[in-house]
């Protein structure tokens, strides 16, 4: 059971899951009493905030939305800011599927996850443009042999023999990146409160600032 601050909303309030929106910021390294070494992602994590609570009947589902980081009225649009009216004007809004009993205007922050905690973390991978076999998908390419100097990087043939056509799903030359994906089985490394960071083994998806969402 984790402890989140009291908003004067309610008194005693408590949660079994965990969530969270944050920033990515810079990958380092991380040593702990032993004096292993861990690759680690520091993420700016929170404080966000229960926008809306969303039940089976009235929405068909149980679900929190919450609000992340801050955004100019003035770029928002009037139905979005009465959506958030009273609350804030938040840059993201994000949906987690539970059935904790929060209300809106609930905050949560970093103080909710602790050393050790296994995790799992989502955010948009970095974008790479148009990219062939090779780099999409780990083709080999063909080899420098025979008359064939120019088929190192190319896909080879596409299509089946006979058939004339090329089937749905081969894998091609095309848009690589910009895909959400997400990371399980992530460890909390170290969490500071002040500066409402979190520490996390391991690399994560996405470039600096990209926004992830990680729920415990």
């Amino acid at each position: 059971m984790v402890q989140i601050p009291d908003r004067g909303l309610r008194n005693n309030l408590t949660i079994l899951m965990k969530f969270i929106i944050g920033t990515k910021q810079n990958m380092t390294q991380f040593f702990d009493e032993e004096g292993r070494v861990f690759p680690a992602t520091i993420v700016n994590a929170g404080p966000v905030t229960v926008v809306q609570v969303k039940t089976k009947e009235t929405d068909g589902y149980q679900a929190l939305q919450f609000g992340y980081g801050t955004k100019k009225a003035e770029k928002i649009s009037k139905p979005e800011l009465g959506h958030m009216k009273g609350l804030g004007s938040f840059r993201v809004l994000k949906e987690f599927r539970t059935d904790e009993a929060l209300n809106a205007g609930d905050v949560l922050d970093v103080s909710s996850f602790e050393i050790g905690d296994t995790i799992s973390v989502s955010g948009v991978s970095k974008g790479k443009g148009f990219q062939g076999v090779v780099k999409r998908h780990g083709f080999h390419g063909g080899r420098r042999s025979h008359g064939q100097k120019h088929s190192e990087r190319e896909p080879g043939s596409i299509g089946a023999g006979g058939i004339q056509r090329v089937f749905k799903g081969t894998r091609m030359a095309g848009r690589m990146g910009s895909d959400l994906i997400t990371v399980q089985n992530l460890t909390v490394l170290a969490v500071d409160k002040e500066n409402n960071q979190i520490l996390i083994k391991g690399a994560l998806p996405g470039r600096r600032g990209t926004v992830i969402t990680i729920k415990g």
